[in-house]
């Protein structure tokens, strides 16, 4: 094809022709004769030459690039964006684009000079493209669903890739380029994602945030190729979208579920799925207030903060229409179950303070039955009411116990944040046990407001120059050999004190940070750009 044999000249190191040169086939990708010569004509003298171009600036940066000589691509008057004949579901995509870079969308139509293309890759018309290999050293997952490949050659930018998400990745990158230089450089991108979960965890239950707030993140994410969004909705602070079943127990401020759909879609289109927590059966306090008889008591009859009574078939009955009622309204294949910092296991003796729940525990699970396994049984009994609908399950890592009778059952995901709390443990003992993890380190990805216990509001440089997906607590990083189940990595902005900002001021201090975690779950490799530059860069970027 043209294409492919105009891109071969120009990395040949005699090269030194522009766009088209004197490589004329007389017949143009659409098979209509003459379309090449008449680009020829168009393009610049061929005795003009060009330097090997460099990667295109884009966060996070691709993995391979392979340079040519060549202008390059930039949006000029007459450029469209157009989709490949047999790729039509691009559509969405190339109209995004399209107005992004203020030119025509044309729809399926032939390229021409100028013009961006969108493929799935296989598609009838795709044209075949360079065949050079890229870079072992970092080994991108060409052919997964969220790879991508763009050639920029014959003054147009061909963007390809197995599946939507992939293609939709490419065109971030385009828009990047675009932003950050002018131009989309000449030559072979080929790039993929180091880690299959990359996302933000907002919590949306202390801290109210409006709809148009999470739209702006999500299309904020989706531009650093992020893929998950996680809103933790229910604590003892509030509880913040409608309920039909239960709207005794929603906050004043909350999303309607029309906002919610909206969000939804929006996600959906940007190829993100939002992850909906419901944490239980601690952080239940919203829930509780309106429902006191559920709340958990000690021996002295005092209510334990934010703790449902795990030993009452009415709390599980309560719960699980809630699960149900928004397993309706969040479709999407993860749900969160929570389960952390059940309070009555923080007890220095949890049995001897809470013997209603010691009996129900032995009853159950026989004379070494302890309340950690009615905890555990818990959590396992609520992703056994999801799972059915098809939901993958997450939890954090604290309710994850061990020695007890029951464990939590093998296919739901750690979400690691600490080491610090009861019950946690080193992130080796659950790769050991051969569990899937998700990095959301406290050390590095959290954001709290009001920064209590120590907690500071993280700049991004040490993200960026210090953490990978395999650091899971603390600074040190576990043995490379369980890289395999480290899923990936999320931010996460918690709302301890929550007037301790405004929405614009979060919005502004995650930025960096959250750019920065986007580049290493992209790329856990040690940067090639200094701090300084990548922020530089981030600046040109985004918005």
């Amino acid at each position: 094809m043209a294409l492919s044999v105009t891109l071969s000249l120009a990395l040949s190191s005699c090269s030194n022709g522009g766009p088209g040169g004197s490589v004329g086939s007389g017949t143009g990708e659409s098979g209509e004769p003459g379309r090449e010569a008449a680009a020829t004509s168009a393009s610049p003298s061929p005795s003009q030459t060009y330097p090997l171009s460099s990667a295109p600036a884009v966060i996070p940066a691709v993995r391979t690039h392979e340079p040519a000589r060549g202008p390059g691509w930039r949006p000029e008057p007459g450029a469209g964006v157009v989709v490949a004949e047999g790729s039509e579901e691009l559509a969405d995509e190339g109209r995004l684009l399209a107005g992004e870079l203020e030119i025509a969308y044309r729809g399926t139509a032939a390229a021409r000079p100028g013009d961006v293309e969108l493929a799935l890759s296989g598609s009838p018309s795709a044209p075949a493209t360079p065949s050079a290999a890229p870079s072992a050293s970092a080994s991108p997952e060409a052919g997964g669903p969220e790879s991508y490949t763009v050639v920029t050659a014959d003054r147009r930018v061909r963007i390809s890739g197995p599946a939507e998400a992939g293609v939709f990745y490419g065109t971030r990158t385009l828009k990047q380029a675009v932003r950050s230089g002018g131009t989309m450089p000449e030559g072979v991108v080929r790039d993929a994602p180091d880690r299959p979960q990359r996302g933000l965890m907002v919590d949306i239950a202390r801290k109210y945030f409006t709809a148009g707030w999470i739209e702006d993140r999500l299309r904020e994410m989706a531009d650093l190729k992020l893929n998950q969004l996680g809103l933790h909705f229910s604590d003892d602070q509030g509880f913040r979208i409608a309920s039909d079943t239960h709207p005794d127990i929603v906050s004043r401020e909350h999303l309607t579920k029309a906002e919610v759909r909206r969000i939804l879609e929006l996600a959906d289109s940007l190829h993100i799925t939002v992850i909906p927590e419901l944490d239980s059966p601690g952080h239940l306090g919203a829930v509780l207030a309106k429902n006191p008889q559920l709340q958990l008591k000690d021996a002295a009859g005092s209510p334990v903060r934010g703790a449902i009574d795990i030993g009452n078939p009415a709390s599980a009955r309560l719960v699980d229409e809630l699960l149900k009622e928004y397993a309706g309204l969040f479709k999407g294949a993860y749900w969160h179950l929570g389960g952390d910092e059940y309070q009555a296991l923080t007890r220095q003796n949890p049995e001897a303070s809470f013997p209603a729940l010691a009996a129900l525990a032995r009853q159950e699970y026989g004379p070494q039955g302890r309340i950690q396994d009615l905890a555990t049984a818990w959590v396992n009994d609520r992703g056994a009411v999801l799972r059915p609908l098809g939901r993958k399950l997450m939890a954090w890592n604290d309710g994850f116990f061990r020695g007890g009778q029951v464990s939590v059952d093998k296919d739901i995901q750690v979400e690691y944040w600490t080491g610090k709390e009861i019950g946690a443990r080193p992130p080796v003992e659950y790769l050991e046990e051969g569990r899937p993890v998700v990095n959301v380190n406290d050390e590095y990805l959290y954001y709290v407001l009001g920064e209590p216990n120590e907690f500071h509001y993280p700049t991004g440089q040490r993200i960026y120059e210090q953490w990978t997906p395999l650091v899971l607590r603390g600074t040190q990083p576990v043995p490379e050999k369980y890289s395999g189940q480290i899923l990936g990595g999320r931010f996460a902005i918690w709302c301890d004190f929550s007037q301790a900002q405004t929405q614009a001021q979060i919005a502004q201090g995650i930025a960096l940070p959250l750019a920065a975690t986007a580049q290493k779950v992209w790329d856990p490799r040690t940067p090639t750009r200094s701090w300084q530059d990548f922020r530089t860069l981030a600046g040109k970027v985004s918005g």
